[in-house]
């Protein structure tokens, strides 16, 4: 039952568009209802995580938890018009993170740990043809900003940078397999990594965020870097020539990055435009309220300081951070960024070096860490929890699973060790011949 909870409840919650499911409940989600009940499946079950394992992201996570309390509280202390609406959104910012610490608690052996981390992979894969599927049905002529697709993240085009963030995130994973795995019965784990890369490729190219095809980019520069310069630059090299194949909705798409005006000098588009001007009208935001406007307030303020932009989000969730939640509220995001980084460190340091599979892993999560922290820069997708409940999930999970390998090699060292016998254990009959050395 456990097991069966830990599986369907991630799935669940990155498709919960499709599975409409209510409680009746104010406030409260099917997805914190399965939490509940794993929690409920956990007792009694034992854990051979070593007790003495934390959780890297505790501390953080919990001072990033208390600045957003605090903001709330200032934000209600403002008005509390919107009450109800504002707990659930702080309900929402505070729940999904969790999922790292249910993970990484999660009861389960080596075996099953490494399945439910190809589960959150294999769930990403399959957003990813979502993308794709609704990218070949809007066809890929001529670039239209109303079809764009958001996967399994939203009914339309307005979530199709959150859905584009999260493809550019799962990205490494798989690409990190492709180049890194090695060894008996490898070819097939990696044509599998070879083919989530193309779907989520596919879904990449259907969101048209800009923001999305830099990461994909930077994502496979990192990697194959790593793996050889010299094959970076074959592949490198094949990607240019290929780049003509690419529909030409794509290359509209990118070059709308820069127009030239009448007198032929360089200026950027609307929408690039517009995410300054929001944020200038932020930080006079944030001047006139030092410790933060409050929690979930931004869209309802900035029309206060950016009239022209009345209602709309602050298209940065650092930004939206600092001017919510205030210098402190930052500090504290900066905190998990800065600390997830130490995970990943962790990560690959303690990987076992016969292990190219865990390897892998690790250098693909770094650079989906990499990818999750500046998604965030023209986008606010990091309290979204369909977006980012794999990513916690897959913290925990690879977090436990190099926690439960290094258990399994020290009990393997200790297992190992083998003692000499004593002279008594050999030669019993020598303690009636020496009777002064029975103790030899």
């Amino acid at each position: 039952m456990l097991k069966a909870l830990l599986f369907f409840t991630v799935f669940y919650v990155v498709n919960e568009l499709h599975l409409p499911l209510q409680t009746g409940i104010p406030a409260v989600a099917p997805g914190n209802i399965l939490f509940v009940l794993i929690l409920i499946a956990m007792r009694g079950k034992p854990e051979i995580l070593d007790s003495s394992v934390k959780g890297m992201l505790r501390e953080p996570l919990f001072y990033f938890f208390a600045a957003l309390v605090f903001s709330f509280l200032v934000s209600e202390i403002r008005s509390t018009e919107r009450f109800m609406e504002d707990l659930t959104f702080l309900k929402n910012g505070l729940f999904y993170p969790l999922f790292y610490f249910l993970y990484l608690r999660c009861r389960q052996d080596e075996k099953t740990t490494r399945q439910l981390i190809i589960w959150i992979m294999v769930i990403a894969a399959v957003a990813g043809l979502e993308g794709l599927r609704e990218g070949l049905d809007y066809g890929f002529g001529k670039y239209n900003a109303f079809r764009r697709a958001s996967g399994p993240f939203g009914a339309d085009w307005h979530n199709a940078n959150r859905a584009g963030v999260f493809y550019a995130m799962f990205m490494p994973m798989f690409l990190g397999l492709a180049l890194f795995l090695r060894g008996p019965g490898s070819v097939k784990w990696r044509l599998a990594a070879v083919g989530g890369c193309v779907l989520l490729a596919g879904g990449t190219l259907a969101t048209y965020s800009r923001q999305s095809y830099f990461l994909v980019l930077l994502s496979f520069t990192l990697l194959l870097l790593r793996k050889s310069i010299i094959v970076a630059a074959i592949v490198g090299v094949t990607l240019v020539s290929l780049a003509g194949y690419l529909p030409d909705s794509v290359f509209q798409r990118v070059e709308e990055t820069q127009q030239q005006d009448n007198k032929a000098h360089g200026e950027v588009d609307t929408s690039t435009a517009s995410r300054w001007e929001i944020w200038a009208g932020a930080m006079s935001m944030l001047r006139a309220h030092p410790i933060g406007v409050g929690f979930h307030k931004f869209s309802f303020e900035i029309g206060n300081f950016a009239p022209a932009y009345r209602g709309f989000d602050a298209h940065n969730f650092y930004v939206l951070t600092l001017a919510e939640s205030g210098p402190q509220g930052l500090l504290t995001l900066l905190l998990v960024i800065y600390t997830l980084f130490r995970l990943a460190n962790y990560i690959r340091r303690n990987a076992p070096p016969d292990d190219p599979e865990t390897r892998a892993l690790a250098l693909g999560f770094t650079v989906a860490t990499i990818c999750m922290a500046m998604g965030g820069i023209y986008g606010t997708p990091t309290l979204e929890g369909a977006v980012m409940t794999p990513y916690w999930a897959l913290c925990g999970l690879l977090e436990r699973y190099v926690h439960l390998k290094t258990q399994s090699g020290r009990s393997t060292e200790a297992e190992g060790v083998t003692y000499e016998p004593s002279m008594a254990e050999r030669f019993p009959l020598a303690a009636h011949i020496m009777p002064g050395r029975r103790k030899a």
